[in-house]
């Protein structure tokens, strides 16, 4: 039967294809009425080839356990049903991002230089003294134009009016974006014909913009920059992005051990010519483990003196150290105070209302009020640590308020949000499903967002949690240059 949509139903929520009268959007009305034309046996038999296509393509991810335990890989998961944004509402959302991104990059080095945000109250020195990713190591030093966060990932979620809210910021090493790439090219293989009636933004230009913005860093601006990728190695669970980047913008994939600092303070690769200068290292290795002279000194990860090789100007480094100081869920909700300061600019993207837990009254009322909130931990990603109120159960919730009372600065509450929906297959039926974006930020000197993003979705009938890593899938995302609500 094919699919009827004054049968489908997202009561209460904003759907990003079907309008509130059961018609699609004006963006999204090809994409309806081809789906229209379908049957069950059609869209199992174009999910089943979309399926395919990703095995093909060897797109996996990693998750560190299942029940036997061990990490494992997992092939994408990925639903057929592209969403759809109009180019004209994506530009303000573009606009946003940008301001955002500019005044965290200002508070970065103001908190690694004179601190004046501090002296002048509008962020408290309490959480900046009690921040776990904030690094005196990285105190006084300039790296080029100002910018500590080279690459981020903010997630933005549409609450149920259709305003996007940005729900938080990835400072340190944002995965996903070759999730992006990857789906526009499924996509293709899967609904050619859609491309008749739709241009989409690209977005395939983005390893080409990410190694431009990467080789700006280059100690050597004269010369052809040698930009590798530091991985973690195989058991990362970004490891399928960390080679598909490196793969994608040309440059060499390599592990702390392939690395070394010389008596130069400069950094060198091992080759089977003998050691080559490196002068740009995306590294997608946590702070703590970069360096073993500079940070803890039992890692294996990282490459002794890359820290000094860094503050001496003769390599790059991206993200720099240190910038995940802003990648702090408390520190988020200070983000449009810090637009106001820095940039004397409203927020053009809000925040998602969020309580601070160490207020003592606030973590008062957030105990009371556990079941209705979703409370997370300010430093954890990929879902993990975190609290959804209306899906927990009585047991959880008394074992989660032990956690909250014994380290109330660690944590935020926010609502329990009324996540946008989009179409996605469900057993060769469409029903809603929930959705985040997590759009991608490049800064150096100039800057850079992706059109779009990868668009997160929660394949579960009613939950919330779109992470890969607690069962969530994706979906391709257009942004068209026609048509508007």
């Amino acid at each position: 039967m094919p699919i009827d949509w004054k049968q489908y139903r997202s009561e209460g929520f904003y759907d990003e294809i079907i309008g509130p009268r059961g018609g699609p959007r004006r963006s999204a009305r090809h994409l309806a009425r081809h789906l229209a034309q379908m049957d069950a046996a059609e869209l199992t038999a174009r999910q089943a080839a979309a399926d395919l296509a990703i095995t093909e393509m060897g797109i996996t991810f990693t998750v560190y356990c299942d029940e036997s335990g061990g990490a494992i890989d997992r092939a994408w998961p990925f639903d057929i049903i592209p969403r759809i944004i109009p180019e004209s509402e994506w530009r303000r959302v573009e606009e946003g991002l940008k301001q955002r991104v500019t005044a965290l990059n200002l508070f970065i080095d103001d908190l690694y230089h004179e601190q004046k945000v501090v002296r002048d109250g509008v962020f408290p020195e309490a959480v900046l003294k009690s921040s776990s990713n904030f690094r005196p190591q990285c105190v006084g030093v300039d790296p080029p134009y100002g910018v500590w966060a080279h690459i981020c990932g903010s997630d933005l979620v549409r609450d149920a009016d259709g305003t996007f809210y940005v729900l938080e910021d990835n400072l340190r090493v944002p995965s996903g974006v070759s999730y992006m790439l990857e789906n526009r090219l499924v996509t293709k293989r899967v609904f050619p014909e859609l491309f008749e009636d739709y241009a989409p933004l690209p977005v395939d230009d983005y390893p080409s913009q990410l190694f431009d913005t990467l080789a700006t860093l280059s100690p050597r601006p004269a010369d052809y920059p040698e930009v590798v990728v530091l991985t973690p190695g195989i058991y990362n669970s970004a490891y399928f992005e960390h080679a598909y980047l490196a793969q994608q913008m040309g440059c060499e994939l390599v592990e702390g051990r392939d690395l070394f600092v010389d008596d130069d303070d400069c950094v060198y690769m091992r080759t089977v010519d003998g050691p080559a200068r490196v002068d740009v290292i995306y590294r997608r290795v946590d702070d703590l483990f970069l360096d073993p002279e500079a940070f803890r000194p039992d890692s294996m990860l990282g490459v002794p003196g890359l820290l000094r090789a860094w503050k001496a100007g003769n390599v790059g480094l991206a993200n720099a150290p240190g910038a995940g100081v802003a990648d702090d869920k408390v520190v988020y909700s200070y983000v449009p105070e810090l637009i106001r300061y820095y940039l004397d600019q409203d927020p053009v993207i809000p925040n998602v209302p969020t309580l601070r837990c160490m207020e003592p009254e606030v973590l008062k009322h957030v105990l009371t009020n556990l079941d209705t909130l979703v409370v997370k931990p300010a430093n954890e990603s990929g879902g993990y640590g975190m609290i959804v109120g209306p899906a927990s159960t009585q047991k959880e919730r008394e074992a989660f308020a032990v956690q909250l009372r014994k380290d109330p600065r660690n944590y935020i509450a926010q609502p329990t949000l009324r996540l946008s929906t989009v179409p996605t297959v469900v057993d060769s039926q469409v029903e809603p499903r929930h959705v985040d974006l997590r759009p991608f930020i490049l800064s150096a000197d100039r800057q850079y967002v992706t059109t779009g993003g990868l668009t997160r979705v929660a394949l579960r009938r009613g939950s919330l949690v779109v992470n890969s890593s607690q069962g969530g899938g994706s979906k391709d995302t257009w942004i068209v240059p026609q048509g508007e609500e």
